[in-house]
Order: C-alpha cells, then sequence, then structure tokens
C-alpha cells in the first residue's frame, strides 16, 4: 500500500524493535493466517482531518475495517460499548476527555478490545500511563501508513506496539528505577530457571517466539512452554508484564 496519508502520517524510520506480548498461556497467535473476519477498528482523534485520512488509508487493507470514530474520549467509550471494536486506535490529548483516561473505561466496557495510542506525545509520563492504563501499543504520528495497518495486525495477534524510539526511553526509565530504589523486597520473588531467565531476556529485546528458539537452539513449542511458566510463576499475563515486574525486582538486569 503506497504512503497515501501524505504529511498526516509519515514515517521517518522502519517500525523496527518492539515488545510482543502472548496469550497468558504464553502462546504466539497464528490467527493472521486463519482470519475470517476483518479487524474491526474504532479511530478516536479530535482532528475530523485527521479521522477521514486514517478511514482512507484503512480502507485499502481488505482485512481491516473502520467500524467507527470518535472525536474524544467520552465518546470512545461510547462507542466502544456500541460497536465491540477489535482494535481502538486513540490520541491522548483530547478535548473532554483524554485517550489515556479513557483507556479504563474503554476496557470496562469492552474487555475484549485491545487499544493503541496514536499521538505525537513523545512524553515519558504519557508513555507510562497509557500502559498502566491498559494500552496494548503506543506509536508516534510519524509512522508510515503501512506501519499503522502492520501495528493493528500484530496487536490484534497478540503483541504489544510500541514505536522504537518509545522503547528505548522505557528501558532507561526501568533501568535508572532500579538504580534508585534501595528497599528490600519484603516477599522473595518467585525463582526463575537460567533458561526461563535467558528466555525473559530475550523478551526483554523485542523477539518474538521464533527468534528466540533460533537464539537458543530450541523448538518453539518449548519457547512458549517457558513463556508460560515465566507467566504463571509472576502471576502476570503479558511478556511486557513480565519483564517490567522483572527489572523492578532485579531479576533481570538491562546493561
Amino acid at each position: 500500500m503506497a504512503d497515501s496519508f501524505g504529511p498526516v502520517l509519515r514515517g521517518r524510520e522502519p517500525f523496527g524493535a518492539v515488545t510482543p506480548e502472548s496469550a497468558p498461556d504464553g502462546s504466539d497467535s497464528d490467527s493472521a493466517d486463519c482470519r475470517k473476519e476483518p479487524i474491526r477498528v474504532l479511530v478516536v482523534d479530535d482532528h475530523a482531518l485527521f479521522r477521514r485520512g486514517l478511514e482512507i488509508v484503512l480502507a485499502q487493507e481488505e482485512d481491516i475495517q473502520v467500524v467507527g470514530e470518535a472525536g474524544d474520549g467520552a465518546e470512545a467509550v461510547d462507542k466502544a460499548a456500541d460497536l465491540l471494536p477489535d482494535i481502538v486506535l486513540m490520541d491522548v490529548r483530547m478535548p473532554r476527555r483524554g485517550g489515556i483516561e479513557a483507556c479504563t473505561s474503554i476496557k470496562e466496557v469492552a474487555p475484549s478490545a485491545k487499544i493503541i495510542m496514536l499521538t505525537i506525545s513523545d512524553e515519558e509520563a504519557d508513555l507510562y500511563d497509557a500502559i498502566k492504563a491498559g494500552a496494548t501499543g503506543y506509536l508516534l504520528k510519524e509512522i508510515s501508513t503501512d506501519e499503522v495497518a502492520t501495528a493493528i495486525r500484530a496487536v490484534a495477534d497478540g503483541q504489544s506496539q510500541i514505536s522504537p524510539s518509545m522503547a528505548s526511553k522505557l528501558l532507561t526509565e526501568f533501568k535508572s528505577m532500579i538504580q534508585r530504589t534501595d528497599e528490600r523486597r519484603l516477599v522473595p520473588a518467585p525463582r526463575l530457571t537460567d533458561r526461563e531467565l535467558e528466555v525473559l531476556k530475550l523478551v526483554a529485546t523485542g523477539m518474538n517466539n521464533r527468534d528466540i528458539a533460533k537464539e537458543l537452539f530450541i523448538s518453539e513449542n518449548t519457547v512458549k512452554n517457558h513463556v508460560r511458566n515465566i507467566l504463571e510463576k509472576l502471576q502476570l499475563h503479558s511478556r511486557m508484564e513480565a519483564v517490567v515486574y522483572a527489572m523492578r525486582e532485579k531479576i533481570l538486569e538491562i546493561r
């Protein structure tokens, strides 16, 4: 698909390393290969021209369908409850109710919906708050039109998508947080095996199960089992949560 969105969405660098997110069982979904219904998307942005541009771009994708649009977070919650979209593509800062504030409410009325923040804000605080509020992706509007569709498919298939520059800031902040904290854990963290730690470190670099399997010379199913065991031991639901937890608890160090 050509980059027909001009200056509204134009990438300056390839949309690269992202943090995959698996289902609670640690598996990577292959639903993209067998999906019968299009991915239903709700577009939320306070600029009508930008919303229209996204609709035009996404209309060219056979497996993606824009089912509605909203101009602010309050309207987005109502539309999400009514339309039950698969993906909510939403700006961070909007009048009446911002995107981050709307995240929690959208997850309540449409639990299966996955939220991707598409914004000009490269503020670390917005990224952290969005993730805490339940967003599965955080993309800057500088990305290309092709990358928007790719990100929608990836999130629909269980991955977490973060623009590379924001992912770098996130890891830097985690490292600083670990260095600042001197508090001792009252309850020992669950013990991970050496192999589980190896897998977790590779997950933190953005590798998917297939790449991890190649790196460690093990089968992809074995990787999936390791990821599932890691999530069960840490009582978490996604890879992103596992990496955050591991770094916070000093299970995993970033050098």
